[in-house]
């Protein structure tokens, strides 16, 4: 099961700038959050062609992380089930925490079996009791294979959805809430009864053959449901704070940064067409119609930086369709910002 976790769920086209001037002749007022240069109606023209290949629900926010030039907004006041980006939020906390002096990097956390949740790194290869690992440790696994069991022992040690939240609305971001921790979504997503999730969910499994392709695809009481959602741009908002050190000491910030730009889950999604060697610090997030990728794209030439989320939602194509998709997205974006007059 690839919920949150190792997210292996499994190029395509932009159109030529003259076709994008052509495309935007047509549009009549562009919406308020566009800008009117032609350019970023272009841009705009192009995110909604590819939203249409969906098959489902996608919303769209970026701009320049200091804050120059046009904001690029497609559905960016919807909300959309974060899946595993929910993690940047946790991530920020716990930061936030060890900043404060509550909480040390090199701090031991116990793990116990009772925590598990699966996922492809501790629940799967530390698979006997006596499992410590650091605060440092977690937060990797957490950001790099967003891992199910870090999730909810660092979302614990955060103090608890509700804290996280609490943190989130101190940096003036609304529009983005955490409700639960990975089990409790997963316990949701699926039905589960209460007790040890571990146990659940493998009782589960015997009396449900297709529970895990249930995983894959949309769930429409999950999708409406407003807990754990945010909105594109609430959380193009909170990675702004993040990543431009508003939020967190500058320790704090390169740590985040550097371990998210270690990301082993999102190969095929913002990174998948942006040229080599482009840095990119993203989390996904993954679970039954939703596909998702937030982060930081690094433009070449010191053309700076570009925050931005995509969301998909209510999506049943195949995983790798719905990943082109953020992959397109992210493309026409990096062409728009590098080649944009930043004023």
């Amino acid at each position: 099961m690839r919920y949150g976790g190792r997210e292996k769920f499994i190029n395509g086209t932009s159109m030529k700038l003259r076709q994008f001037y052509v495309l935007a002749a047509f549009l009549l007022a562009p919406p308020p959050s566009w800008s009117a240069e032609p350019n970023a109606l272009a841009a705009q023209s192009e995110i909604e062609r590819i939203a249409t290949t969906a098959a489902g629900q996608v919303g769209v926010a970026a701009w320049r992380l200091d804050g120059t030039g046009p904001r690029l907004l497609f559905n960016a006041d919807q909300s959309f089930p974060m899946a595993s980006t929910f993690k940047v939020a946790v991530a920020g906390a716990l930061l936030a925490k060890i900043d404060a002096g509550k909480l040390k990097l090199d701090q031991m956390l116990t793990v116990d079996p009772a925590q598990y949740i699966e996922s492809e790194m501790i629940a799967t290869t530390l698979i006997h009791p006596g499992v410590s690992l650091s605060v440092h440790n977690l937060l990797e696994l957490l950001l790099t294979y967003s891992d199910n069991t870090a999730a909810d022992v660092l979302t614990a040690a955060a103090g608890g959805p509700e804290a996280v939240t609490a943190w989130v609305r101190s940096q003036d971001v609304n529009g983005l809430r955490v409700d639960r921790d990975t089990g409790g979504i997963l316990r949701d997503f699926f039905a589960l009864p209460a007790g040890v999730f571990s146990q659940a969910l493998a009782a589960a499994r015997k009396t449900d053959s297709k529970l895990d392709e249930r995983g894959t695809h949309p769930n429409t009481a999950f999708d409406n449901d407003p807990r754990d959602t945010s909105t594109p741009t609430a959380m193009a908002e909170l990675l702004t704070k993040l990543f431009a050190g508003h939020a967190l000491s500058p320790a704090g910030t390169k740590t985040l940064v550097e371990t998210m730009e270690r990301c082993h889950t999102g190969d095929n999604r913002l990174r998948a067409r942006l040229p080599a060697p482009t840095t990119v610090a993203d989390k996904t997030g993954t679970i039954g119609g939703s596909v998702n990728d937030v982060g930081l794209i690094t433009l070449p030439n010191g053309k700076g930086q570009v925050v931005i989320a995509v969301f998909i939602k209510k999506s049943d194509l195949p995983f790798a369709a719905r990943e082109k998709v953020i992959a397109d997205i992210a493309r026409a974006t990096y062409d728009f910002f590098l080649f944009a007059n930043p004023q």
